[in-house]
């Protein structure tokens, strides 16, 4: 079945908006994956930091100005944990 984008949009149109949390989230992706990105460049170029992370994830961040969210968190976790 063919769908032109006159048909995409109306049935587009006819959902349900999306869950304000989920509006939230993908709002705060771009700025999450930028301090991430900066955390992580930093951790590699910095014997002394990354073992800071390491030892206290949280305490260093703080130290170094950095406010990360939750899901920024957990996922510097899993990246330092190893």
């Amino acid at each position: 079945m063919a769908y032109d984008e006159e048909r995409i949009a109306r049935l587009l149109k006819a959902l349900p908006p999306a869950p304000e949390a989920w509006v939230k989230a993908a709002q705060e992706l771009p700025r999450s994956r930028q301090a991430l990105d900066e955390i992580v460049a930093r951790a590699e170029a910095d014997l002394q930091f990354r073992k800071a992370l390491i030892a206290d994830l949280e305490a260093a961040l703080a130290a170094e100005g950095f406010e990360p969210d939750e899901r920024t968190l957990e996922r510097l976790r899993d990246r330092f944990a190893s």
